[in-house]
């Protein structure tokens, strides 16, 4: 009797330390580019690149009817008050290039911060959603290679981009 509890002892430890590790993949590309609050982001910063635009082209428009009365207006001009408003002109376009440029860089730099809080709530959500599920590995497949081949059982791709979509609550 004792060599049989023993044995079924045994038979439990050696069992109990052959525990299977669940591990998956995903793509982290498919998932961020299906993220709605990255598909959000996106829109939001198309509306305001073209209200941008539209601005810069009136900016330039107004600039353009600015340097077309001052040439129909330059003959009756003395040469020095021609040089002296040519620089005006001058000045006044390249203070208008540089502010356009800075509008521009700024929007591009709070784009870029938005996209990268959205890179930071998919690392997240993924880890969290690996030890709610029991996961002790998810890897990222990505351009460089991470993942060279997965079978498709381990793909949880589109379980997570479904999850994490459910999970996402836009701002208001």
């Amino acid at each position: 009797m004792r060599k049989i509890v023993s044995a079924l002892v045994l038979i439990l430890v050696v069992s109990s330390c052959q525990e299977q590790q669940k591990i998956a993949f995903v793509d982290n590309g498919e998932i961020i580019n299906a993220y709605q609050e990255k598909i959000d982001v996106e829109d939001k910063y198309k509306l305001m690149d073209e209200g941008f635009k539209k601005r810069a082209d009136s900016i330039g428009q107004a600039f353009q009817v600015e340097v077309q009365n001052f040439q129909s207006n330059s003959a009756s001009l003395s040469p020095q008050k021609q040089q002296e408003e040519s620089q005006v002109l001058g000045q006044k376009q390249q203070m208008l290039q540089q502010q356009l440029q800075r509008e521009q860089q700024e929007l591009t730099q709070k784009f870029n911060v938005e996209i990268d809080s959205v890179i930071s709530h998919v690392k997240t959500f993924v880890g969290q959603y690996g030890k709610d599920n029991g996961y002790s590995f998810i890897l990222g497949k990505n351009e460089a290679g991470s993942v060279m081949y997965g079978t498709e059982e381990n793909d949880i791709t589109d379980i997570v981009i479904e999850a994490i979509n459910k999970d996402y609550k836009p701002a208001e």
